[in-house]
């Protein structure tokens, strides 16, 4: 909103200073100061207020070190995530670009559910919280949406250049550009990285096409969405690694929304993407603004209101900046944890089958429990992870210039 004033006082009245609001580094500073704000400034009064309506988390006996002591710990703290995000979002942002409309949707979407999930836990005293069926139902829905969105919406386009223009005269070095529609991907490693879905999916008709790209989409918004949701076990760690991760999205918007480095390190240039780097910062800012009462020892915890907000929104931006192959290094931490569940459940079941009684590779799942369950201290736990997060994050910007 700030932005859309400012640049009408710009180009009306030729305001000294308005003109600043045109560029993305300083609208996403911004972003992030203001985000950062929300959530220190306003987290103790959304503390507060939780503690008074006794949205305290119930804790199951795992047998973990310290857990009864979290018991009463407010829960629902993702609400000053979503406001921390949304607020600045709205402020810095041009809320008419596509690509923005359709992450604030998915925040609110995703973070709906989650509400709903820890307030039937919390205030119906129901442990189960929401049906799964719903959850998947919810996360299928904004895949769809993303993906219908991604596909068919005009104004999601990718820019091609040219080395050369031909003329009446001849020709000329002089670059030139077209933006098409195109369902291009990016393939990390490879030197000619780029995956057309229109080839890949098209030898089943061109019909065909549109289906599977939204069922991949639907895949990924709920496979990350899930992957964060799992990681947010001990305090402070599905924070802490959502920022790194939203930290190294930024800079991909940035490099695929500007003409000149997009070129330089042969990137896929998506006109109007820089805008989301506003959106990263804030997601960022609320994310680190979050671990101000989350670290350990928690005094909110971000509940699913926050985990699968914050999964399905990396999800997202992923997409759209065709960087969902990078997910697997980027993500690396939540992969991980996701496959540490699914590896444990299913030995557990195969050897029940077979032997008549369950084993276990854990010690517990996800992987973050297994290392508290051999005493290792909740927060070495989670600085570790972080550490891993970092490197993976330096593993996926590696792959700009290592083809």
């Amino acid at each position: 909103m700030l932005y859309h004033l400012f640049d009408y006082i710009d180009q009306k009245f030729d305001f000294p200073g308005a003109g600043v609001f045109r560029y993305i580094s300083f609208r996403a500073g911004m972003a992030a100061f203001f985000s950062l704000l929300i959530t220190i400034t306003l987290g103790k009064t959304i503390i507060d207020w939780i503690r008074k309506k006794s949205i305290g988390e119930s804790v199951r006996e795992l047998g973990l070190q310290g857990q009864m002591e979290k018991k009463g710990t407010p829960t629902m703290g993702g609400l000053m995530i979503m406001a921390a995000i949304v607020i600045p979002t709205l402020l810095f942002a041009n809320i008419y670009n596509i690509y923005i409309i359709l992450l604030l949707v998915t925040t609110l979407w995703l973070g709906g559910i989650g509400f709903l999930d820890d307030y039937i836990k919390v205030f119906k005293k129901n442990k189960e919280g929401l049906a799964g069926w719903f959850k998947i139902a919810g996360q299928v829905s904004i895949g769809i949406i993303v993906g219908v969105t991604l596909y068919f919406h005009q104004d999601v386009v990718v820019r091609e250049f040219q080395d050369t223009v031909s003329i009446a005269e001849g020709v000329v070095d002089t670059p030139a550009f077209q933006d098409v529609k195109s369902m291009k991907t990016t393939i990390p490693f490879l030197k000619n990285n780029e995956l057309n879905y229109d080839v890949v999916f098209g030898f089943l008709g061109e019909n065909f096409t549109p289906f599977f790209y939204i069922i991949l989409v639907i895949f990924v918004v709920t496979a990350v969405s899930n992957g964060a949701n799992i990681t947010d076990g001990i305090d402070g760690l599905a924070a802490g690694t959502s920022a790194i991760i939203g930290l190294t999205i930024a800079i991909y918007a940035y490099i695929s929304g500007n003409a000149i480095f997009s070129q330089y390190l042969n990137v896929m240039f998506i006109p109007n993407s820089g805008e989301l780097v506003i959106f990263c910062s804030a997601f960022v800012g609320a994310c680190v603004g979050f671990l101000w009462y989350n670290s350990y020892p928690a005094q909110v915890f971000m509940g699913d209101t926050g985990s699968l907000m914050i999964g399905g929104v990396i999800a997202v931006l992923s997409l759209v900046l065709r960087k969902e192959l990078l997910l697997p290094i980027l993500c690396g931490i939540f992969l991980i944890e996701l496959l540490s569940v699914i590896i444990q459940v299913s030995y557990f079941k195969y050897t029940k089958k077979k032997f008549g009684e369950g084993r276990r590779i854990f010690l517990m799942s996800p992987l973050h429990h297994h290392y508290q369950k051999k005493n290792i201290p909740e927060a070495k736990i989670t600085v570790r992870f972080w550490i891993l997060g970092i490197l993976f994050a330096i593993m996926a910007l590696a792959t700009l210039k290592l083809r």
